[in-house]
């Protein structure tokens, strides 16, 4: 039985097979994460882009975990020079790990380390499809609605998708439900919306929005909770 925890914004913890990988760690100064830094045990962590809320907690995680981060390569790249074992990967490749299967999608945003010295490019946003087990999840990453979702979706049978509701710097409600149709996992779970006030949304009018067009399932989660599927 595959599960996610949903550690607020866009980070979730995904585990099946006795595996288990993180994506886009915000824990530290996070206003709605319940765990810490320290609290994690991954195999990987998957990085979607440069932005704090996406990855200040990456390296710590991967340090302690001995574990690599994935991610385009200008952006692994960036995070090897800190001293953090790595596995560059780009828009399209993928990669079989001892862990599981993963494959970067696109997304349409933006990636930079907000840097003292000025933006440090971190290379494309990218998604992420990650099979660990028996179940597919997709990760969209922070994006706008795109029609390429719909080959995503078309070609591999998604058994659970993540996708961002926010606005203002991502999807709103309605382009994410469309998503959700585009995508047609068999349960969609919102991310990125609620964690201060410029991303705040009502899941549940998301969820009445897929669910009208029967485009699969709606989960909501709160931060900290679990969900097996």
């Amino acid at each position: 039985m595959a599960k996610i925890t949903f550690n607020g914004h866009a980070c979730v913890t995904i585990e099946d097979g006795g595996f288990s990988v993180i994506v886009d760690p915000w824990l530290s100064g996070n206003p709605v994460a319940k765990l810490k830094p320290d609290q994690i045990n991954v195999n990987a962590v998957l990085v979607t882009h440069g932005h704090f809320d996406h990855m200040i907690d990456a390296l710590a995680i991967a340090k302690q975990c001995d574990a690599p981060i994935i991610g385009t390569a200008e952006l692994a790249s960036f995070f090897e020079a800190q001293g953090a074992k790595t596995h560059a990967m780009h828009i399209g490749g993928s990669h079989q790990f001892p862990f599981g299967w993963i494959k970067l999608t696109p997304a349409w945003h933006g990636s930079a380390v907000l840097a003292e010295q000025g933006p440090i490019y971190t290379g494309c946003p990218c998604g992420f499809l990650v099979k660990l087990g028996g179940k597919l999840v997709y990760h969209a990453g922070d994006t706008g609605l795109f029609s390429d979702m719909k080959l995503i979706g078309s070609r591999n049978k998604i058994d659970l998708a993540l996708l961002p509701i926010g606005d203002n710097y991502v999807m709103g409600p309605e382009d994410a439900a469309l998503a959700a149709e585009y995508v047609s996992a068999k349960i969609t779970v919102p991310i990125h919306y609620n964690t201060f006030p410029l991303i705040e949304q009502d899941p549940l009018r998301f969820k009445d929005l897929v669910e009208s067009t029967q485009a699969g399932s709606v989960v909501i989660l709160e931060p900290g909770d679990t969900f097996e599927f």
